[in-house]
């Protein structure tokens, strides 16, 4: 079944259901509050961040990561000022584990999975930090340079968690799901 057309229904139909499993897994977290500025969160939503660029290649899956994680910060009020920032930082994650995962021109396996969910990660990791600590931290509280790092500090080990769960599963499901896609011909191209 190959699709000449960008914007298929099959393809659309994936995009969504990877927007949906992304918000629904940004759900399942663990939030606790930092002494400065705000909150940290032990989640599964970057699982289904690097998962969406896995399956559906940089920009359809950037485009999943993106807004599942922002429909998750619209449907809750600690994080709904935030969300625009969430579509494009999640973004940037699916995006680029989608171009790691999908450059050069053989399949990708278990080997490039991981290194997409590891580029992933650590993209999404600087940006997450750098947000905490400018927007968050300087901009939004006003604390100074020495607080607003102290800050980003308390974030680190979440976001490491979760950047590792996410390195450690994305590619096991990955190629069992695209496994199973394949023996059913079906195809996300």
């Amino acid at each position: 079944m190959n699709q000449t057309k960008k914007f298929s229904t099959r393809r659309i139909v994936f995009v969504a259901l990877m927007a949906a499993l992304t918000c629904v897994s940004s759900a399942l977290r663990i939030t606790m509050p930092l002494e400065i500025a705000g909150t940290t969160s032990f989640h599964l939503g970057n699982i289904f961040c690097a998962l969406s660029g896995l399956l559906l290649g940089p920009w359809f899956g950037g485009l999943a990561a993106g807004l599942g994680s922002a429909i998750y910060d619209m449907m809750n009020p600690l994080y709904i000022s935030e969300c625009w920032i969430t579509f494009l930082f999640k973004g940037a994650y699916g995006l680029v584990a989608g171009l790691i995962a999908y450059s050069g021109s053989q399949k990708w396996g278990y080997g490039k999975a991981i290194a997409a969910s590891v580029g992933g990660a650590l993209t999404y990791a600087v940006l997450y930090l750098a947000k905490g600590f400018f927007y968050s931290g300087m901009f939004l509280s006003g604390l100074t340079a020495q607080a607003a790092g102290l800050a980003t500090i308390g974030k680190i080990p979440a976001t490491i968690f979760n950047a590792v769960v996410a390195v450690i599963f994305a590619p096991i499901l990955g190629i069992a799901i695209r496994t199973a896609l394949e023996k059913s011909h079906l195809s996300l191209e």
